[in-house]
C-alpha cells in the first residue's frame, strides 16, 4: 500500500508531501489544476520513462519519493531476491535533472531504472494513458488468467517441467558433440578412482595416524620422562611418596596432643592417595610405551603417500574421501552421457511429462478464459460501453514454452460493431481505464498488485454510469488501495478520502497544491463539481445528500 508520496520541483509542483490511507481515495479539482501531475509523478518514481520536461521551470532537478507498506507478495519477494528488503516498508526515490538524466534508489541503495520498474510493476497498477499498466503486458495478462483459473501452481509446474526438458535436451546435444572429450574425462576418472581406492584412506584414519606419528617420533623422550617421574615419586630413597608417608607418621603421633593437626592429616591422606594413583597410572603408561623405529618408518611412509595424493589432486588430505565419492558420481554421470539411447529416452520422457502438465494448464485456461470473457463483457455494459466485448484469446504456439502451449492476449471491442483489438492498443485513455476497472472488479480476489490507480476513468460518462463507476471503485477499495482522478461528483462521493488539487501563482510561476478535505470541505468541493462556478445552498444540499447516499 502506498503510504506517502513526496514531490519536489516536478512540473507545476514545488513541494508536496501526501499521506494516503487504505480504501478508495479520489483526487479532484479544477481542470488544469494538476491532478494528473500527481499520477505522473508516481509513475516516474515507479520507473516510467522521464525526461527534462518534468523538471519545474527554473529548477535544477525534480525529485519524487514514494513509501509503501508491504505485505507478503510479489513485491516483498522481489526485494528479498535482490537483497533490497528493509522490514515491512519500502522507499523508492528518483531524481531527474535538467539534462534529462535520472538516478534511482530502492531503500537507499542505488538501482537501475529497470529495477525500479520491475518493483513498481509489483506495487502499483496505473490505468489510463500510462506505460505503467500491467494489464497491457502479455506476461501480466497470462498470470492474471492463471490466477483467475486457480492454476498458478500448475503454471509453476509447467515452468519446472519445461526447464527439466530443456536441461535433458542440452545434455543430449552436448554429449553428441563432445563424445571424445567425455571419453577422455572418463578415462582420467577411472585412473583417479583406482588410485584413491588403492590408497584406501578414510577421514578418521587421518586423525589417528597423526596422533600415532607424534607419539612414535617422541617415544624416547616420553619413556625417559615417565621413568624420571616414577623414580622421583616412588622409587628413589627420597621419593615424594615416602617423604609424605614419613610426615604423616610423625604428625599422627602428635595429634592426641593437639586436635588441630587432624585437618592437616586429612589433607596428607588425600595427597598420599592421589600420589599413589599417579604412580599406578605412570607404571601402566610406561608399560605401554615402546620405542619402535620400524613402526615409525611405516607411519611416516603412510603419511607421505596420503600427502602425495592430496598434492596430486590439488586438495587437502581430509578431502580425499570426498574427492573419491565425487569422482565415482561423476563417472556414473559420464557413463549415462555416452549412452545416446539413454539420453534420448530421458529427453523424450521429460518432454512428454512437460506436455502432459501443459495440457492440463491449457484446459484450465480455456475454461477460465470463457468465464472471464463473459464476466468482463457484462461489466463493460454497465460502464457506457454497450455492445462492447472483452475476450481472452488463447493462441497455440508451435512448441511448448516455459509458460505453456499457448499465448494469452486480452482483446476488446469497445462498442457494438467495433472489431476486437489487443487491449494494449486501445486508443482511448478513458475507455482503457473503464475496461481495466471491469477486469479488476471481476478478478479482485486473485489480483496481486496492492495499489490501483485510475486516471481518465470518467472520460465521456456521467449520470447513472458515473454512480456505477463510483460503486465499483468503492467495492474494489475493500480489497485494494484504490485511487482515482475524477471530475464526476458521483465518483468523488463514493470515496473514503478526497484530496483537492488547486493551482495558483507563486513568485510569478504557476504552482499546484493538494489538501485533504474534511467533511465540510468535501461538501463544498462536490457542490462545486455539481454546480460549476456559482455554488448555491441547493447544490450544497445535493452534495451532502450525495455523500450520505453512498
Amino acid at each position: 500500500m502506498l503510504s506517502r508520496l513526496d514531490i519536489r520541483d516536478f512540473v507545476l509542483v514545488d513541494h508536496l508531501a501526501l499521506e494516503f490511507g487504505e480504501g478508495f481515495t479520489v483526487l479532484t479539482g479544477e481542470t488544469g489544476a494538476g491532478k494528473s501531475i500527481m499520477i505522473d509523478a508516481l509513475a516516474a518514481v515507479l520507473g516510467e520513462r522521464a525526461d527534462a520536461g518534468l523538471v519545474r521551470q527554473g529548477c535544477a532537478k525534480a525529485e519524487v519519493s514514494a513509501e509503501f507498506v508491504l505485505a507478503d507478495g510479489p513485491a516483498q519477494a522481489y526485494l528479498d531476491e535482490n537483497e533490497l528488503a528493509e522490514d515491512s516498508h519500502c522507499l523508492l526515490r528518483r531524481v531527474i535533472d535538467v539534462s534529462g538524466r535520472s538516478r534511482a534508489w530502492i531503500n537507499g541503495r542505488p538501482v537501475t531504472v529497470q529495477q525500479l520498474r520491475l518493483l513498481g510493476d509489483r506495487l502499483v497498477d496505473i490505468h489510463g494513458q500510462h506505460e505503467h499498466q500491467s494489464l497491457s503486458k502479455p506476461q501480466s495478462q497470462r498470470e492474471l488468467l492463471d490466477a483467475y483459473a486457480g492454476a498458478m501452481l500448475l503454471s509453476q509446474r509447467v515452468a519446472e517441467a519445461w526447464a527439466s526438458w530443456q536441461a535433458a535436451k542440452r545434455l543430449r546435444i552436448a554429449a553428441e558433440g563432445d563424445a571424445e572429450t567425455i571419453s577422455r574425462e572418463r578415462d582420467q576418472l577411472e585412473w583417479q578412482i583406482s588410485e584413491l581406492d588403492k590408497l584406501a584412506f578414510r577421514e578418521d584414519e587421518w586423525r589417528d595416524i597423526g596422533a600415532e606419528q607424534t607419539r612414535l617420533a617422541h617415544a624416547a623422550s616420553l619413556v625417559e620422562a615417565a621413568e624420571f617421574a616414577l623414580h622421583t615419586l616412588s622409587e628413589d630413597d627420597s621419593a615424594a611418596l615416602a617423604t609424605v608417608s614419613a610426615v604423616h607418621s610423625k604428625l599422627s603421633a602428635l595429634v592426641d596432643y593437639d586436635p588441630g593437626l587432624r585437618e592437616v592429616l586429612d589433607t596428607l591422606d588425600t595427597a598420599q592417595i592421589q600420589l599413589q594413583e599417579t604412580v599406578y597410572s605412570l607404571r601402566h603408561y610406561r608399560e605401554r610405551l615402546e620405542v619402535d623405529p620400524q613402526r615409525l618408518t611405516e607411519v611416516n611412509e603412510r603419511l607421505e603417500a596420503i600427502h602425495s595424493a592430496a598434492r596430486k589432486y590439488h586438495t587437502t588430505p581430509e578431502q580425499l574421501p570426498v574427492l573419491l565419492d565425487e569422482s565415482k558420481q561423476r563417472l556414473e554421470e559420464l557413463a549415462t552421457s555416452l549412452d545416446a539411447g539413454a539420453l534420448q529416452r530421458r529427453e523424450t520422457e521429460a518432454k512428454e511429462a512437460c506436455l502432459k502438465i501443459a495440457s492440463e494448464l491449457s484446459a484450465a485456461r480455456s475454461k477460465a478464459a470463457q468465464k472471464l470473457s463473459r464476466k468482463v463483457s457484462d461489466a463493460m455494459q454497465k460502464l457506457a460501453m454497450q455492445g462492447g466485448v472483452f475476450e481472452v484469446v488463447l493462441s497455440a504456439i508451435d512448441e511448448c514454452a516455459s509458460y505453456g502451449l499457448e499465448q494469452v492476449e486480452f482483446q476488446v471491442a469497445g462498442h457494438a460493431g467495433s472489431p476486437l483489438r489487443p487491449l494494449a492498443k486501445t486508443a482511448s485513455g478513458g475507455e482503457l481505464s473503464r475496461i481495466a476497472l471491469a477486469i479488476e472488479t471481476v478478478t479482485t480476489e486473485v489480483a496481486q498488485v496492492p495499489t490501483l490507480i485510475f486516471d481518465e476513468v470518467d472520460a465521456g460518462i456521467g449520470g447513472g454510469v458515473a454512480e456505477i463507476v463510483g460503486r465499483m471503485l468503492k467495492t474494489l477499495g475493500q480489497r485494494h488501495q484504490v485511487m482515482c482522478v475524477t471530475h464526476l461528483p458521483q465518483v468523488a462521493a463514493s470515496a473514503a478520502q478526497q484530496w483537492r488539487v488547486s493551482k495558483h501563482m507563486r513568485d510569478g510561476h504557476a504552482a499546484s497544491t493538494v489538501e485533504l478535505l474534511g467533511a465540510r470541505e468535501r461538501i463544498e468541493e462536490i457542490a462545486r463539481m455539481l454546480g460549476g462556478v456559482k455554488i448555491t445552498d441547493l447544490t450544497r444540499k445535493h452534495a451532502a445528500e450525495l455523500l450520505a447516499s453512498v
